[in-house]
């Protein structure tokens, strides 16, 4: 996450005030650091404090701390805030962490320049000792809350949320009618695609539909409709599908189409909802075409096109998109849309509700929100325990590991208010 280009700070106060809103939400049990490009703010890292044993500072932490901020390859500084409870603040239990952190830092060529301890009700500088500018216990927390930069965070319409995983907002109200219609609509489609998984034109009239829901953008409004949003919803069920519409939405059309190459789609018979606003949808329309059986909103279409015959090295690969290693910079807005969208086809429940989360812990793990995504990551494996990419993604918050969008400052995505 980096800062926005123009930031107006006076103290202390404004800075620690601007983290909930590079973050999303208010920090707890956290080591919050912010690296700094001469007097401007950069990149901001959040990660779990170690155990507050108060006697050392875990090397592999240090190290972690250092690999992370070193991303950054323009920073020569770094501010440290560590977010705790009053008693640790009082104890100092994270003294050692900081004096620790110093030499680690200063290696790296971005040294502390200053550190903070961020409690329950009060606040202070890490290494001041003048009670006249600090005094004990600390300074009122609301003095963050009431800072300047907050009110103009604020005011550019950003706003600080709940923590990732303790209270997920309130998913998108559904009507039982609607769940009932859309979970009917799931398995007739899921039943009617099986046997097309391998169509290079099936899977190319899934990109149809959901490229042309994405270019409406985030702020489209939604209009459910139980037969499209099955049909989106089965097709996530199919792993390159489901594959394909990510990388669709941060490389574009030609970026999904190539790699499909890989997955040995074969020419033939497509199905897709039926849009009776199309001009067009009468003459692709062939009434007893399928199975007496067929879901009854669809249009078949007879195809002869087949998949790419091989890759262009022009166009970014899966492997590429999904490490946020190409392109340059993704669709952000695209990016925006499907999480949108992917909220509201998990509402109503039922078997896609493991591939949506997955698809949108991806999303935040590009932002460079790890907590985000490690809390949906989480829930799609709670949903459906073994799901493979959820496995997969989660593997790599874990470990820590940067998308490759998000250690860049000229590409990485920035909170709306921004």
């Amino acid at each position: 996450m980096t800062a926005p280009e123009k930031l107006t700070v006076s103290g202390p106060a404004d800075i620690l005030g601007f983290i909930p809103h590079a973050l999303g939400y208010w920090p707890a049990g956290s080591l919050v650091a912010m690296t700094m490009h001469g007097s401007r703010l950069g990149a901001t890292l959040r990660l779990d404090l170690p155990a507050p044993d108060g006697t050392s500072a875990p090397v592999q932490y240090l190290n972690a701390v250092r690999g992370y901020l070193e991303a950054d390859t323009e920073a020569d500084g770094t501010l440290l805030a560590v977010f705790t409870g009053d008693s640790h603040l009082a104890a100092g239990s994270y003294d050692r962490l900081l004096a620790a952190l110093g030499p680690v830092l200063d290696g790296a060529g971005m040294p502390v320049r200053e550190a903070w301890y961020v409690g329950d009700t009060v606040w202070r500088d890490a290494w001041c000792m003048d009670p006249g500018c600090c005094p004990v216990p600390g300074r009122p927390l609301q003095e963050i809350r009431d800072s300047a930069l907050n009110a103009e965070m604020v005011y550019r319409g950003s706003s600080v949320g709940p923590a990732p995983g303790r209270q997920d907002a309130p998913a998108p109200p559904v009507s039982a009618l609607y769940r009932a219609a859309v979970l009917e609509a799931d398995a007739e489609w899921e039943r009617v695609l099986a046997p097309r998984r391998s169509s290079a034109a099936q899977f190319r009239a899934v990109l149809d539909t959901w490229e042309v829901l994405l270019a409406g953008g985030a702020a489209a409004p939604w209009l459910p409709d139980a037969d499209r949003d099955g049909f989106l919803r089965a097709s996530l069920l199919v792993p390159a599908w489901r594959d394909a519409v990510l990388i669709m939405c941060a490389a574009g059309r030609a970026a999904a189409e190539d790699g499909a190459a890989f997955h040995g789609f074969d020419p033939g018979l497509t199905l897709e909802p039926v849009r009776p606003q199309a001009p067009d949808a009468a003459e692709h329309c062939h009434a007893g075409e399928g199975p007496k059986d067929d879901f009854p909103r669809l249009r078949l279409v007879a195809s002869t096109v087949a998949g790419p015959a091989g890759r262009s090295r022009a166009v970014p690969g899966y492997g590429g998109v999904l490490m946020g290693t190409e392109p340059a910079v993704p669709d952000w807005a695209s990016m925006e849309a499907l999480d949108r969208i992917l909220t509201e086809l998990a509402a109503p429940g039922g078997g896609a509700v493991a591939a949506a989360l997955t698809c949108r812990g991806w999303i935040e793990w590009c932002r460079g929100r790890g907590s985000y995504a490690a809390a949906h990551l989480l829930r799609a494996l709670a949903t459906e325990p073994g799901y493979r990419l959820a496995e997969l993604f989660l593997e790599l918050v874990g470990r820590g590991t940067l998308c490759g969008w998000a250690a860049r400052k000229d590409a990485a995505w920035q909170r709306p208010g921004r």
